[in-house]
């Protein structure tokens, strides 16, 4: 055994899986004690794995070719634990104050960002659909964690159901890619002939991983789950899950089915432009605001679905600028949202954002910046994540899609201004009660992101990634 390309490729998820059972092995000793801790833990754990990421970025290939990393796996995999870390800090006050404080609840996160790790390093689809199960098994438990919550309770129900079923879908596909190119490996089904019970493998596979990222029409499920799951795990669910599962996806159609572009281009197109247009039109409605970012995050999957049909020359790097972006956003908001706490309890209503421009004007400022960032509005970065997508979709020659894309955002600028417009010119509310310093920090930190000085960082990781997909 080659322990130095063992060590090269895949240190980091070997470090989050022995330290997170030496966690439960501490949990199961020190019990209630180790709770309190336990996030802490966790977050320093998961900080621990993205730096190691970033030391192991030329990546290598390991367990006989069937784990495989390069740069552009591992900058995702540091931006996926990077952003799992985050959750955990964010969640602290939200756990105590709800008494859900629990050493599960770290444990839970770093293993489900295991699963990302080995989903986003797997170079044959039994290690995709490893990662894929050790992701989703903690996330069935995440979603439902508030035990006595009838809300928690149901939509940890509803994501298992739906959720086993796009993993029997994507096993499914997967038996049938092997059965017409006798091989699961990435390399071997690029290199195999076409046939017609390939095709079927190839869109099994598609349909379920747009679940897995919420993509339309497979995504029923996320405005529940988004509600009813408690708000640290949504923001959680918003961030590192979804950046991973994204680059999963483009990984691999570029790497294994990239020569079958053609099939898979149209299918791939028609979610686009479904995922934007129900996410548009679907949060118009909304007076939750979980459930109102949960039909956002279905239309932004569309937007990062444009870059993917792109392909692999045009749309890799930009896949991943955009999903960056997205992710740190996200935190930011749901930090916000964290925020909304009063006397009674959190609040969850958009209405209840009503006068905060005078009762906490610097979190209506972060606000304000974090949702023009997602709508796409110059020169906040999310403008220029949309912007490199939609490069990518005219390069590639997508004008169609290109053009609902710009049109989804138009529409979707009308439940963004409503928030807007309702933190700034209601009526004042009583004021919501001090968040914590880690949450406030981090509303502060992904704000100053999304503002022009995150144009380097664009500029560094478009660099990094030559332009192209191909980091390695």
């Amino acid at each position: 055994m080659d322990w130095n390309s063992i060590i090269s490729a895949a240190s980091p998820e070997l470090f989050l899986a022995i330290v997170g059972l030496i966690g439960v092995l501490i949990g199961a000793v020190m019990r209630e004690k180790f709770s309190t801790l336990s996030l802490n833990f966790g977050a320093a754990i998961l900080v621990v794995a993205s730096v190691l990421s970033l030391a192991m970025i030329d990546g290598g290939t390991a367990f006989g070719g069937l784990w495989e990393t390069d740069r552009y796996t591992n900058l995702t995999k540091a931006a996926c634990y990077f952003c799992g870390a985050v959750s955990l800090v964010l969640a602290e006050q939200y756990l105590v104050k709800e008494k859900l404080i629990r050493f599960e609840y770290a444990l839970l996160v770093i293993f489900a960002c295991l699963g990302i790790g080995i989903s986003l390093a797997a170079n044959d689809l039994m290690t995709l659909y490893l990662g894929i199960e050790t992701l989703s098994l903690s996330s069935y438990v995440l979603a439902a964690f508030n035990r006595d919550s009838q809300r928690s309770s149901e939509a940890g129900l509803k994501y298992f159901v739906l959720g086993s079923l796009a993993s029997g879908i994507i096993l499914y596909g997967a038996s049938l890619v092997y059965g017409f190119t006798g091989s699961t490996g990435y390399d071997a089904i690029a290199a195999s002939e076409y046939s017609l019970g390939l095709l079927f493998g190839l869109v099994l596979l598609i349909t379920g991983l747009a679940f897995k990222v919420s993509a339309a029409p497979l995504h029923v499920w996320t405005p529940d789950v988004y509600e009813g799951a408690p708000t640290p795990v949504v923001a959680f669910f918003a961030s590192a899950p979804k950046l991973g599962a994204m680059i999963v996806f483009g990984t691999l159609m570029f790497e294994a089915f990239g020569s079958y572009i053609e099939q898979w281009q149209q299918i791939i197109l028609i979610i686009a432009g479904a995922s934007m247009i129900i996410g548009a039109v679907g949060a118009l409605r909304q007076t939750n605001i979980k459930r109102l970012f949960a039909y956002s995050s279905i239309g932004n999957m569309g937007y990062a679905l444009i870059a993917l049909a792109a392909g692999e020359e045009t749309g890799g790097a930009a896949l991943l600028v955009y999903m960056v972006i997205y992710a740190l956003s996200q935190l930011g908001i749901f930090g916000v949202i964290l925020s909304m706490r009063r006397r009674g309890g959190m609040v969850e209503d958009i209405s209840e954002l009503s006068g905060l421009s005078t009762s906490k004007p610097w979190l209506a400022v972060c606000m304000t910046a974090l949702v023009f960032s997602v709508a796409g509005i110059p020169p906040l970065g999310g403008f220029f994540g949309k912007l490199v997508v939609f490069q990518a979709g005219v390069e590639a020659g997508l004008w169609p899609i290109v053009i609902i894309g710009v049109l989804a955002s138009v529409v979707s600028l009308g439940y963004y201004l409503k928030i807007i417009m309702i933190m700034w010119g209601g009526d004042k509310l009583p004021a919501f009660q001090d968040a914590s310093g880690t949450v406030s920090m981090t509303v502060t930190g992904a704000t100053l992101l999304v503002f022009p000085v995150f144009v380097i960082i664009i500029g560094w990781m478009m660099a990094l990634a030559g332009g192209n997909f191909a980091l390695g």
